[in-house]
């Protein structure tokens, strides 16, 4: 039923019984009106008014409303359940309508991320390589210089040549780590299982220990998909290690139902809370979304958080 019928028909059955009651032996007006009967007539007509105004609000409206809600509460990073369409009224096309712009937004959303996360993993390789090449070559000169001078130089001088030389190492480190995590080689080179445990012990610091426990047999994966478990293991270990003030948290790399595979990241920490996600949660869900799969967050076994990635494997992907 369209919106007009239906509030036409809800003010139309409220006039009838106004009438009805008006005009049955239950209410009767003078020719001169009393001010008991004044008080029945305008008793009436609010009670009509009322009765009108919660008919139309919740029944006439009331697919609005649906409808309103699910316009507040739809997220594009997010898989939800689409509002029930109910009828073939106004509200109905107006349903179909949201779902379909929905729809729309969706897959422009995911083209417009698939070219970012892409120019991001182009950009952050291009970073890193020069960084190896470039300043790491530099870097190993200079030690080598630093070498040469500090072993033809006075005792005193010898010894700040030296000091120089270990911060010139130290430097050179730090930008080979830097390099690793832009871009992940071992991934490449050795595989998920290696890359993720290298990167569960990086992460093992003074305060923090992350172990890891990587299941056997575990089923084919495609390049991009073994990428997106890695970066998400990678930026719920960062997450993990700023702001939980965990003392122990575990890496789980499983099997799942169904050629599925399962990635578990937990820690003892503070957990969530009611903090609003930061942009390394949505950056985790967006690519989760982008690979079909389903990312949660949650209470952990040993009282933190819990990050749950669920991914098809190139044996569970649909043809």
């Amino acid at each position: 039923m369209s919106l007009f019928w239906r509030i036409f028909l809800l003010n139309a059955a409220v006039v009838v019984v106004a009438m009805a009651l008006l005009l049955g032996p239950y209410v009767t007006v003078s020719k001169h009106v009393r001010l008991g009967e004044a008080e029945v007539v305008v008793s009436g007509a609010a009670a009509m008014l009322v009765i009108n105004a919660l008919l139309v609000r919740f029944l006439g409206l009331a697919p609005l409303n649906r409808l309103s809600q699910a316009m507040t509460t739809a997220d594009l990073t997010r898989r939800e359940a689409r509002a029930a369409v109910v009828g073939t009224g106004e509200v109905a096309d107006l349903t179909r309508t949201f779902h379909s712009m929905l729809d729309r937004l969706e897959s422009e959303r995911a083209a417009s991320s698939a070219r970012i996360l892409g120019a991001q993993e182009a950009e952050r390789q291009r970073i890193a390589r020069e960084l190896h090449d470039e300043v790491g070559q530099t870097l190993t000169a200079v030690l080598l210089q630093l070498k040469h001078a500090a072993d033809r130089a006075p005792a005193a001088l010898s010894d700040e040549l030296r000091l120089a030389q270990e911060t010139t190492r130290g430097s050179l480190d730090e930008i080979r780590r830097i390099a690793r995590a832009l871009r992940p080689g071992l991934l490449e080179e050795l595989g998920l299982a290696s890359a993720l445990r290298a990167l569960a012990a990086e992460f093992t610091l003074p305060g923090l220990t992350v172990r890891h426990r990587i299941d056997r047999g575990l089923p084919p994966l495609d390049p991009e998909s073994e990428l997106v478990l890695y970066r998400i293991a990678q930026e719920a270990l960062t997450n993990l290690a700023r702001h939980s003030g965990a003392t122990q948290a575990e890496l789980r790399l499983r099997p799942g139902p169904e050629g599925l595979v399962e990635l578990l990241i937990s820690d003892n920490g503070k957990g969530l809370g009611q903090a609003p996600e930061g942009n390394g949660l949505r950056g985790m869900r967006e690519r989760a979304l982008l690979s079909g799969a389903e990312l949660s967050f949650g209470s952990g076994p040993y009282g933190g958080t819990e990050v749950r990635l669920v991914i098809a494997t190139m044996a569970g992907s649909p043809a």
